[in-house]
């Protein structure tokens, strides 16, 4: 056996990785040993396999990896990202005997991409729908969300023309920017699509309030391969294990301008790419971009070029009362229908006509604190029920 660098193409190392992981092995990066030359001693170079794409971007290469690569096991197996290849063919000649691409990887291991390729991810988009459907998701979205029925007439419009420019390949992804106090409905926008689509899974849901530090493109779509720790971001990993075409970046404007611009490249391309290299194609997407700033300070707070890709920008106000009172009515009738499912107690409709007349809609504009009024009343009512069948039977 030589002493060779295999390379591997980096839309194929996920699958790469988890072959060999599979076979027992674990990969390492090089850099690990780049800060601590002892730890080659404790290789065990029959499991181990060795990232070295990281030299890839340090000085004087030659001159260190000399002194390294004479430490390691001569069965040790050493892997790179093939856009290195040229330069390690120079700069590591003295240290490799061969230089080989992983042929087995095209043969044997199919290539991890998403969207029209082929590993595709499971997702029910709004481009996937007919005709039929499409009508029969807009009628079922308007009784999903309560109020904002200007918002409602433009989303469906919206639809309509993402639809057809979607389909002659001018349109990948359709976005909207949704302003408004906390509470008013914004993330209900995306919940109630996520519902209409028939989504089972959890819906991708991602909080920039999480995301103000230096490091959150790295947490958002992982470390660059190379560095210790090197994973996948948060929003491949939502995005992955949901079943719609949807995504939901809450709080935007808490972020930074380098996710600002991640977003305006994903937004230009209609694809998210991680910084793996891993692609996930996310044409016939939504994405619903939330944000608590007012309609003055947007134009501060959003770039030019970003606001620009934005196909609908709106303002969410308040709720009328007597949206919010149907919201009462509905959220009632849930929590007696999944009550009765779930106790022996049976409740009738009459509760709900007692709780609408102890809740008063109009003290209430968040409409979280709303739902919370409605969970407390629906308790209270309960337990004086059954506080007052015991002091009947007692």
């Amino acid at each position: 056996m030589k002493k060779e660098v295999l390379f591997f193409d980096k839309n194929q190392f996920a699958q790469y990785k988890k072959a060999k992981t599979n076979e027992g092995y674990e990969i390492i990066s090089i850099t690990k040993y780049l800060q601590n030359f002892d730890d080659i001693s404790e290789i065990n170079e029959y499991l181990t396999i060795v990232d070295i794409t990281s030299l890839g971007s340090i000085n004087e290469v030659q001159y260190h990896a000399e002194r390294l690569f004479i430490l390691f096991p001569y069965l040790t197996i050493f892997i790179a990202d093939n856009k290195h290849k040229e330069f390690f063919l120079h700069e590591l000649r003295y240290c490799f005997e061969e230089f080989n691409d992983i042929e087995y990887l095209h043969e044997e291991i199919p290539q991890l991409v998403i969207g029209n390729n082929t590993e595709k991810f499971n997702h029910k988009k709004i481009t996937d729908l007919t005709e039929e459907e499409i009508i029969e998701f807009t009628n079922l979205f308007s009784k999903q969300l309560y109020g904002h029925e200007k918002f409602k007439d433009d989303f469906s419009e919206l639809l309509r023309n993402f639809r057809v420019f979607n389909k002659i390949g001018e349109h990948k992804i359709l976005s909207l920017f949704l302003m408004g106090d906390s509470g008013v409905g914004k993330t209900e926008v995306a919940r109630a699509i996520h519902k209409c689509l028939g989504g089972k899974r959890k819906l991708a849901k991602i909080n920039f309030g999480n995301y103000s530090s230096d490091n959150s493109l790295n947490s958002l779509i992982g470390s660059p391969r190379g560095y210790i720790g090197s994973e996948e971001g948060e929003i491949f990993i939502r995005v992955k294990d949901s079943d719609t075409g949807l995504i939901l970046i809450d709080e935007f404007e808490k972020s930074n301008s380098t996710l600002f611009n991640y977003f305006l490249d994903v937004l230009e391309n209609g694809k998210m790419i991680s910084s793996l290299a891993e692609e996930i194609d996310l044409n016939g997407f939504i994405i619903i971009f939330t944000s608590n700033i007012s309609k003055e300070n947007f134009t501060q707070a959003i770039s030019p070029e970003l606001r620009s890709r934005f196909d609908y920008k709106g303002y969410f106000t308040l709720l009328y009362s007597r949206d919010k009172l149907k919201f009462v009515e509905f959220r009632i009738n849930s929590i007696i229908y999944k009550f009765n499912k779930n106790f022996p107690t049976h409740l009738t409709n009459e509760i709900k006509e007692e709780l609408i007349q102890q809740i008063d809609v109009d003290k209430f504009s968040n409409m979280r604190d709303l739902n919370k009024e409605i969970k407390s009343k629906f308790v209270d009512y309960i337990v004086s029920k059954a506080t007052s069948l015991r002091n009947i039977t007692d």
